[in-house]
């Protein structure tokens, strides 16, 4: 009888029948890839023109802005009402 490796010899079966690529196997210019921003990101951010950082990218990022402030008040507002009509008896 003797011991029995713990460990099977066999190999695997292939759970994908393809293989992944290395790092190294793929062109070093992909289409994916694309230009780095971050470099153009941070001067823009780092920009000193009194602009708060939410709101330096121009017109999207203070339309997002109001959008937000305005759900964020009618939002309020509607959990107030609701609360209050909560805490009012009902009429039988």
């Amino acid at each position: 009888q003797g011991l029995k490796p713990i460990v099977s010899t066999e190999s695997p079966a292939l759970v994908f029948g393809t293989t992944t690529k290395v790092a190294s196997d793929l062109p070093a210019t992909d289409s994916f890839l694309g230009k780095n921003k971050v470099p153009d990101l941070q001067k823009l951010f780092q920009k000193a023109d009194g602009l708060p950082v939410h709101l330096k990218r121009g017109v999207p990022d203070k339309l997002l802005y109001r959008t937000t402030m305005a759900l964020t008040i009618g939002g309020t507002i509607y959990c107030l009402v609701a609360l209050y009509m909560a805490s009012q008896p009902r009429n039988q």
